[in-house]
C-alpha cells in the first residue's frame, strides 16, 4: 500500500489518473464559479478582488499539491514546471473565455484597475523568480532568500491593490463595458453565507485530492516514459492545473461575471507563482530555484511574455480583433503553443 502512494505507478494508471482528475476538476470548476460569485457581492469584495484572492485561492489548491508532492519525492524539475506551466495554460483560459463571449472581446467588456494591477504583481513575482534562480545558491533553514522576498512582494501588492478606493486612473465606460454589480442568484442567493463557505471548503478539499493524485500520475509518466519533466510538468500538470480557472472563467462569463473571469485566472496565476515558495520549502535537498533546468527558466520567461501581452490587450481594450479574438488572444494562442513545441524537442 505505502509502493502505491510514494512509488512510480504504472503509465497505464497515470493516464487514467489523468483523465479522472481532469474530469473531477471540470465539475468542481462548475460550482466554485457559481459560489464564488455570490460570495463576491456578500462580502462586500467585489468579484476582482475576491476572484483573486479566494477565487484565485480554490482554483491553485490542485497545482499547490502538485507543486508540493513533486517537490517532496526529489522531483524538482518537475515542480517547478508545474507551476509555472500552469501560469502558462491558465493564462489561455481568458482566450477560451473570449470565445463564449459575445459581442466585444472580453477585455474590453472586463476592464478593471485591479486586475491591471494583479497582472504587474504576477510580473514581478516571476522576476523574483528568475532572479534567485540566477543568485548565489544559498539557502536558510532549507529555504532559498528569494522564497521570502516573494512572499512579501505578494502581500504588499495586495495591500496596495486592496487600498485604493479611489484610483487615480479609471477604465473608460463604454456601451460594452459590463460593470461589476451585485446581482441575485435564484438558487444560491436563498441559501445563508455559511452554508456557502462550507460548500466552497467542500469543493475546494475535492481539487487538493486531484492535485496529489496528479502530481503521482505525472512522476509515473516521466519514470515510464522517459519523457522530459519539464515538458510533462508544462504540458500534462499545467494543463490539468489550468482547467479550474479555464471552466471557472467560460462558466463566469456565460454567468455576465467578466470582471470575475479575468480576476480569478490573474489571481490564481499570482498564487501560482508562490507555488515556488512552497515547493522550496517541500525540496529537502537544496533550493528548488537552483535545481531547475534550462526548460524551466524558458518556461517562466514565456509566462512573462505571455502576461505582457494580456496586460496589454487589457489596456488596448479592443472592441473585436484578429478572428473575434483580439490581437492579444491570437498572440497568446500562438505564445503557448510555440513554448509547448520548443519544450518537447
Amino acid at each position: 500500500m505505502l509502493e502505491t502512494l510514494t512509488g512510480a505507478w504504472p503509465v497505464g494508471w497515470s493516464v487514467a489518473v489523468f483523465l479522472l482528475a481532469g474530469a473531477l476538476t471540470v465539475v468542481c470548476a462548475v460550482r466554485l464559479s457559481g459560489l464564488g460569485d455570490v460570495l463576491a457581492d456578500r462580502t462586500g469584495w467585489g468579484e476582482a478582488l475576491f476572484g483573486a484572492v479566494f477565487f484565485g485561492l480554490a482554483t491553485s489548491l490542485s497545482g499547490i499539491v502538485m507543486t508540493a508532492v513533486s517537490a517532496a519525492v526529489d522531483r524538482p524539475t518537475l515542480a517547478y514546471s508545474s507551476a509555472v506551466g500552469g501560469i502558462a495554460a491558465q493564462t489561455l483560459a481568458i482566450v477560451v473565455a473570449d470565445m463564449f463571449h459575445r459581442g466585444v472581446n472580453l477585455e474590453h467588456a472586463a476592464a478593471s484597475l485591479p486586475n491591471l494591477l494583479f497582472g504587474c504583481l504576477l510580473i514581478g513575482l516571476l522576476g523574483l523568480a528568475l532572479m534567485a534562480a540566477f543568485s548565489p545558491d544559498v539557502t536558510v533553514l532549507g529555504v532559498h532568500p528569494g522564497a521570502a522576498a516573494m512572499v512579501a512582494f505578494y502581500w504588499g501588492g495586495l495591500r496596495l491593490i486592496q487600498a485604493h478606493p479611489r484610483p487615480m486612473w479609471l477604465a473608460v465606460r463604454t456601451a460594452e463595458t459590463v460593470p461589476d454589480v451585485p446581482h441575485d442568484d435564484p438558487v444560491l442567493g436563498r441559501r445563508s453565507t455559511a452554508r456557502l463557505w462550507t460548500e466552497f471548503g467542500a469543493v475546494a478539499v475535492l481539487v487538493v485530492v486531484g492535485g496529489w493524485a496528479v502530481a503521482r500520475a505525472a512522476d509515473g509518466l516521466v519514470a515510464g516514459t522517459g519523457l522530459r519533466a519539464g515538458f510533462v510538468g508544462a504540458a500534462f500538470m499545467g494543463l490539468v492545473n489550468a482547467l479550474p480557472e479555464i471552466v471557472t472563467a467560460v462558466a463566469a462569463v456565460r454567468r455576465g461575471a467578466v470582471t470575475l473571469a479575468i480576476a480569478a485566472v490573474i489571481g490564481g496565476n499570482c498564487l501560482d507563482a508562490l507555488n515556488l515558495v512552497i515547493g522550496d520549502v517541500a525540496y529537502r535537498q537544496g533550493s528548488l530555484f537552483h535545481a531547475t533546468a534550462p526548460d524551466e527558466l524558458f518556461l517562466t520567461s514565456a509566462a512573462v511574455v505571455m502576461t505582457g501581452v494580456l496586460l496589454g490587450g487589457l489596456l488596448v481594450r479592443q472592441k473585436r480583433g484578429w478572428w473575434r479574438l483580439g490581437f492579444d488572444g491570437v498572440l497568446l494562442f500562438a505564445l503557448y503553443t510555440g513554448t509547448i513545441v520548443l519544450l518537447a524537442f
